[in-house]
């Protein structure tokens, strides 16, 4: 194990700033596909708490627990320095009509969260109703984190593992919505433009085929909206590893609690790409 790892400082790292950090953020999937009790919580944050920027009650979550449970668990956070984000939640309360939101960021405010998640593309709303949503949530004291969707046609990837020539069978198209790739970032500036501090990008189908030609989503994200503005899903340790090989420790990524200090290391400096887990996965096992 040691020849694998070596533990890091910050300071090893110029670039890699001190929380609060504005980049190089490392956002944790809360409560949602496993229950995080209050002593996992402490548990995580007193041994990576460090390494943790942000926690986010996914999908959510955050409407079937207990009042009691968040106030809680939030408070945990901010005593470690860790901000707490909502997950796509709001066009669930938009049902009950306009003023609903208003009433939700309210409620999100006095239950403590830093910020505010708006799925762009389940609230099916006019780009210029998202752009009030999104001041009407910096007017309230939170941070808006507005998320989209990169969408495009599987049939589009080229198929791997077949000799030149080779006759293939055509995928059918898809009924899939494609995305302009364009016409998203340019929601996503006026977004920034109106006040969002981060853009959230779901872009796990792009990334699942990250050696492909589909990798250029993710390069024209970058750079015209700036590493700094955006975050990335990484579902996997492999996606991980491929955004922080590409575009290095600063990324801001959002990612599953058993994945903290993996990340972390590959953040670092001097680690092989064939490293090993600093912890057991039974560590993670709740």
């Amino acid at each position: 194990m040691a020849a694998n790892y070596r533990w890091k400082s910050f300071e090893e790292n110029e670039d890699r700033p001190e929380k609060p950090r504005r980049y190089g953020v490392t956002e944790m999937r809360g409560p949602r596909y496993s229950v995080l009790s209050q002593n996992v919580l402490q548990e995580i944050f007193e041994s990576m708490g460090q390494f943790v920027d942000g926690l986010k009650f996914s999908g959510g979550s955050n409407s079937l627990i207990p009042k009691s449970f968040i106030k809680q668990a939030i408070e945990t956070a901010h005593e470690h320095d860790v901000y707490v984000s909502t997950g796509d939640w709001a066009e669930h309360v938009l049902r009950s009509g306009p003023s609903a939101f208003k009433e939700y960021v309210e409620e999100c405010k006095q239950l403590g969260f830093d910020t505010i998640e708006l799925n762009a593309n389940s609230l099916e709303i006019p780009e210029e109703t998202l752009l009030r949503y999104v001041r009407l949530i910096k007017n309230g004291g939170l941070r808006a984190k507005p998320m989209f969707a990169v969408k495009f046609n599987k049939s589009d990837i080229p198929a791997r593992d077949r000799a030149f020539g080779s006759y293939v069978v055509p995928e059918p198209r898809s009924s899939e919505f494609v995305e302009d790739i364009d016409l998203l970032i340019r929601k996503a500036e006026r977004c920034l433009e109106a006040g969002a501090d981060k853009i959230m990008i779901d872009a796990d189908d792009v990334c699942k085929y990250a050696d492909s030609l589909r990798a250029d989503i993710i390069a024209k994200v970058i750079g015209r909206l700036g590493i700094e503005k955006t975050m990335f899903e990484a579902s996997d340790a492999k996606l991980a590893e491929w955004f922080i090989k590409r575009y290095g420790p600063n990324v801001n990524l959002y990612v599953d609690h058993s994945q903290i200090m993996d990340l972390e290391c590959l953040r670092g400096r001097h680690l092989g790409k064939d490293h090993q887990s600093v912890l057991s996965s039974s560590y993670f096992l709740f």
